[in-house]
């Protein structure tokens, strides 16, 4: 803005990042303030346009005097002397920082009259996030709570969300994030987002781990002939991960057992007969268990006969091709009996 004096047009002006032009000042308005923006780390120019009936000039930051002519009164090495002439007369404020913003003002004395324009400088500062939920580990069905604070000119929005296929939009938009009753499929990443549209949005993560008890989801019965390998498998979900153990008629198989061996992986166990015996036909037992609880399952091995050497030349697919071929054709030679008789017939 400009302002006009006596039929002559005077300003003060400030430049830097998105610095936007003040209007000048006299005794009819010395409170007159206009705003410029810079951030963080950036540099911000003071410029006051003067005409040759300035006789002083000097800039102030507060009641400190920065510069006056070009003495250098403040002892901060980032403020500098840009320009002293007889249309401008500009200082620079380099590396800005928080503590920089506030009221700056240009003095003129004129005429035996002292003039002033004041200008406010605002510091924009990036989001941070100063303060945020370590992972955590939690039973399933108890509260949980998650905070996340971010600093930054303007204040940040803080934003929550679950990191998941199922998740759906932001779960809250605070600094804070409350869970009731967790669930496990609530259970992986939460992400905190900070953002003030000064710079791109901040992000941490938080890992929350939900602990339940196993559930078997599968375990199936198979059967083997005698003299083959054999496998019964006992699937479980768990948090922490479930340790298995495998019964027989309530005894306990342990690992080393001739011809029996027991693979154990994460959610998934495997009994293995290397060589079945009739003993070995008969129902187990798979029990999953960690710290929450334990769960059990029944799987049963049971006797499938071999396939006799006659079966397995001519399965039941070939057995049935066979019958019908020989249906095709006595049932041709049927049909073509009539024929055959009546030309014997016509012959003689």
């Amino acid at each position: 803005m400009i302002g006009k004096k006596r039929g002559r047009w005077e300003e003060v002006a400030v430049e830097g990042g998105t610095g936007v032009p003040v209007r000048s000042g006299d005794a009819t308005f010395p409170k007159a303030m206009d705003n410029v923006t810079v951030r963080q780390g950036e540099s911000a120019t003071l410029r006051c346009t003067i005409d040759n009936r300035v006789t002083r000039v000097a800039w102030l930051n507060r009641s400190t005097i920065l510069y006056a002519g070009n003495d250098k009164w403040c002892l901060d090495p980032r403020v500098v002397l840009l320009s002293n002439t007889q249309t401008q007369y500009s200082i620079e404020i380099q590396n800005v920082d928080v503590y920089d913003e506030g009221p700056y003002t240009c003095s003129v004395q004129t005429d035996n009259h002292p003039k002033t324009s004041r200008v406010h400088l605002i510091v924009q500062v990036s989001p941070k996030i100063v303060e945020i939920s370590s992972d955590i580990s939690i039973n399933e069905g108890n509260n949980i709570s998650l905070t996340c604070i971010a600093t930054g000119r303007p204040e940040p929005t803080v934003t929550w969300r679950h990191i998941s296929p199922k998740a759906v939009g932001f779960v809250s938009e605070d600094e804070y994030l409350e869970i009731q009753g967790i669930t496990r499929e609530q259970s992986g990443y939460y992400e905190c987002s900070a953002s003030n549209d000064v710079a791109a949005p901040v992000v941490r993560r938080v890992k929350v781990t939900v602990n339940y008890p196993p559930y078997i989801s599968e375990a199936k019965g198979t059967g083997v002939p005698v003299g083959q390998k054999g496998t019964l498998q006992c699937e479980a979900s768990a948090v922490p991960s479930a340790e298995f153990q495998w019964y027989k008629d309530d005894k306990r198989l342990v690992e080393g057992k001739k011809g029996v061996k027991v693979e154990n992986r994460p959610f998934l166990s495997k009994l293995i007969f290397f060589n079945v015996s009739e003993h070995d036909y008969g129902n187990y037992t798979c029990v999953a268990s960690n710290k929450l609880g334990h769960t059990n399952a029944s799987i049963t091995l049971f006797e499938l006969s071999e396939p006799t050497s006659s079966s397995l030349l001519q399965g039941p697919g070939a057995v049935s091709e066979v019958s019908n071929g020989t249906s095709s054709r006595r049932a041709g030679c049927l049909w073509l009996l009539p024929l055959l008789v009546l030309h014997l017939l016509l012959k003689f």
